[in-house]
This record gives C-alpha cells, sequence and structure tokens, in this order.
C-alpha cells in the first residue's frame, strides 16, 4: 500500500495569528496600521470639533484673498494688492533661488577645504582644520546673524557715496555698489522681447527660456564635440585639435542670441536717498547666502576628506608613476573614485541647507517661512492650513532634491562588472 510521504497540513486556527511565526509578523504588522490609522482618525475629528468650536472651518480660499503687505526682494511681479497665493509663490522663489546659491557655494568651498585639509602643508592643512571645527560646532542660526551684522554694519550707507569726497566710492569701473543694505550692480536688459508665457502666479520670460536653451544646446554639442574627439583619439593614437571649436560652440550661438535681442547693462546711478536702477541684492540674502554656504561647507569638507581617503592611495601612486601632476591626479583620479563614497552624505547637506533657509526669518529675509508661514498666517488667522501648506511644499523639494541626487549617485557609483 502507498503512502503519502508528505506530512498532513494543519487547518488554520485564528490562534496561530498570534503562535505561528508564518502570521505572526504580519498580525503585528496589521495591528500597528489599524491603530496609526485610529490615531489619526482622532486626530482629525478633535481638530474639527476644535475648529468647529472657535468658529473655523478648514479652508484654503483665504489664498484667494488680498496680501495687505509687501516683500522686499521677488523675483516676479508683486505688490500690497496681491493675492496670499501669490505670496506664497514670491516667497517659494526666494527660497528656491537662496538654496541653490548656498548649495552651490557650500558645494565648492567644501570641495577646496576637504582637499586643502589633506594638504602636504602644514600650516594649510592646520588652517581648514580650524575652519571646519569652528563653523560645524556652532548652530546655523548664530552664524546668519553674526555675518547680517558684518554686513550691515561694516558696509557704507548709500549717503557715504555723495560727496565733492565721497567716504565710499564705487567698484569695477563705477558699476557696482556695495552698501549696507546690499549690493547694487548691472542688471542684464533687452530692447527686444519675445513675449512671455503666463502660468497664473508665475510669469515666464520666453527671452529667458531661449537663452537658457541656447545654453543648455551649446553645452551638449561641447559634450559630443569631445567624446568624437575621444573615439578618433582611441582609434588612432591621435586627439584632433577641438579647442577652437569648443570656443566657437559655447560662445558664439550665445552671443549671436544676445545681439538679435539687443541685450544691454543697465547700471546703478546714485539718486537722492539711495541707488536706482540695475539689479539689487539685499543684505538679507547676502547674511542668509553666506551664512548657510560657509556652515554647510564645513561638513562637505568632512564628507570630501572621507572619500579622498577612502580611495585606495595605489590609485595615487600609479598615477605618479605615470608621470601625472598632483593636481591631475586629484582631479582625474582620485575624485572620480571618491564620489561614491561622497555623493550619499551630499544628499542630506543639500537637504538641511533647503530646510534651513527657514532662518531667514531671523535677518529679515522673506522666504517661504516669512511669507506664507508668516504674515500669511498672522493676517488669516489659517495657521493650520499655512502650516500644513508650508509643510508639504517643503516635504516636496526634499523629495526632489533626494531624487535627483539619488539618480545621479547611481551614475557615479561603481558598476558591477
Amino acid at each position: 500500500m502507498a503512502m503519502d510521504s508528505e506530512a498532513p497540513k494543519d487547518a488554520f486556527r485564528l490562534s496561530m495569528l498570534l503562535y505561528d511565526t508564518r502570521y505572526r509578523s504580519l498580525t503585528i504588522q496589521v495591528f500597528a496600521l489599524f491603530l496609526l490609522m485610529l490615531g489619526a482618525a482622532w486626530l482629525v475629528d478633535n481638530t474639527i470639533q476644535n475648529l468647529a468650536a472657535l468658529g473655523k472651518d478648514f479652508s484654503f480660499s483665504f489664498l484667494g484673498n488680498v496680501s495687505g503687505y509687501d516683500i522686499n526682494q521677488r523675483l516676479i511681479e508683486y505688490s500690497s494688492t496681491s493675492t496670499h497665493a501669490r505670496a506664497a509663490v514670491v516667497g517659494l522663489l526666494n527660497t528656491l533661488v537662496l538654496a541653490v546659491a548656498s548649495c552651490v557655494a557650500a558645494t565648492i568651498i567644501g570641495v577646496l577645504a576637504g582637499i586643502l585639509r589633506l594638504s602636504n602643508n602644514w600650516m594649510v592643512g592646520k588652517l581648514m582644520t580650524i575652519y571646519i571645527e569652528t563653523f560645524r560646532n556652532i548652530p546655523t542660526l548664530l552664524w546668519i546673524v553674526v555675518f547680517g551684522a558684518i554686513v550691515t554694519e561694516s558696509f557704507p550707507a548709500p549717503t557715504a557715496f555723495r560727496g565733492a569726497e565721497p567716504t565710499a566710492t564705487m567698484k569695477l569701473f563705477d558699476s557696482v555698489a556695495i552698501t549696507n543694505r546690499g549690493v547694487h550692480l548691472p542688471s542684464a536688459q533687452f530692447e527686444r522681447s519675445l513675449g512671455s508665457i503666463d502660468l497664473g502666479s508665475v510669469s515666464l520670460s520666453v527671452n529667458a527660456l531661449a537663452i537658457i536653451a541656447v545654453i543648455i544646446a551649446s553645452i551638449w554639442g561641447f559634450r559630443r564635440l569631445n567624446t568624437n574627439a575621444m573615439r578618433v583619439q582611441n582609434a588612432t593614437g591621435v586627439r584632433p585639435t577641438t579647442w577652437w571649436k569648443g570656443l566657437l560652440i559655447l560662445f558664439v550661438p550665445v552671443i549671436a542670441l544676445l545681439l538679435a535681442l539687443g541685450f544691454y547693462l543697465d547700471y546703478p546711478i546714485l539718486g537722492r536717498f539711495n541707488f536706482s536702477g540695475g539689479g539689487f541684492v539685499r543684505s538679507s540674502f547676502i547674511a542668509m547666502w553666506l551664512g548657510l554656504s560657509i556652515y554647510t561647507g564645513a561638513f562637505i569638507a568632512e564628507n570630501v576628506r572621507a572619500g579622498i581617503l577612502a580611495v585606495s592611495g595605489g590609485q595615487s601612486e600609479a598615477a605618479f608613476a605615470l608621470g601625472i601632476q598632483p593636481g591631475l591626479t586629484m582631479r582625474l583620479v582620485v575624485l572620480p573614485q571618491a564620489l561614491r563614497v561622497i555623493v550619499p552624505p551630499l544628499i542630506s547637506q543639500y537637504l538641511n541647507i533647503t530646510k534651513n533657509t527657514s532662518l531667514g526669518l531671523a535677518v529679515g529675509y522673506m522666504d517661504l517661512r516669512s511669507t506664507l508661514g508668516g504674515i500669511t498666517i498672522n493676517q488669516t488667522g489659517r495657521e493650520l492650513e499655512g502650516m500644513g501648506l508650508m509643510m508639504l511644499i517643503y516635504l516636496a523639494l526634499s523629495l526632489l532634491i533626494s531624487s535627483i541626487m539619488n539618480y545621479y549617485n547611481s551614475r557615479v557609483k561603481l558598476k558591477g562588472r
């Protein structure tokens, strides 16, 4: 008589949800999710009841109301008669400009400081150590306030540029004026316009879009030229001369477009009380930019130093044996391999810069926190909606930065053979 070799399966019982290891983890997860949803439902219900008791409802209609306040630094048209939604957009654009400028400056400072800290020159190495340990061990807010005080107290007032014998003069052939209110500098203007694209709260200049498109196309053409030159070099052993072609590809299209649009510079002119014309970068932006860049640069410097030390010393020795100079060895051999260690923590530093822009209120910089999360909430009393919307915006920015940097990290990490 044939016997079934498989053991009979037990029938499912409710007790198996707790005592059977096949179901226990799933049971715990479902129970934890239920408690989380129950807590969220209680919070929402409690919030609705409290708002009803105060005579309020949960609504974002306040974004369409007139803001009634001015914003001193803005990238798009705005006035006190604009809506709160447009004020939030202005604050968001100010946040993005500050975040991008600070990320670029912090990266440059961090890479240079990280490399110089490993210098064989004792003095240079110690100076970089002092810079790193000093800035990263003092809170960001204090550095922002310190730089704000330096900018407003160290630079002259606009009145110092007036008179037969002024105590302050303009720089760079009388085109730039540095005052305690900010920096006045030439601004780009065009005699001819290609129009604009209206996106509701934001209007995009077609001139600016055309220039950006031409620059991107020029860079793409320059990279294609180098790729083809490298292919010829690998095939024949001789690299063709491409430097003059590269200059033509990079600069001629942009210059031709600028001339076609009637490009010229509008210089600042000293008026009765202040400078007029040209561009203006306020002291609050400069203080925030310096504070965030130099502070975060200290952390990036340590990331760069760790990445360089993670590369085997034999790589540099092999490069030196081939006669490659130390500078080229660092740029072409060491740093490309160190990127796989540098980039992951660099993502966190970029996220920190973006979130730390909310400290602009300390020096009067009108970012998203100061507009939507500050004046708008104080005027409308919609603190729950305002803070919730601001949190969602910061969350979206953080996820966007993480996605971009993770994609870049996947491109530079070592690939398995």
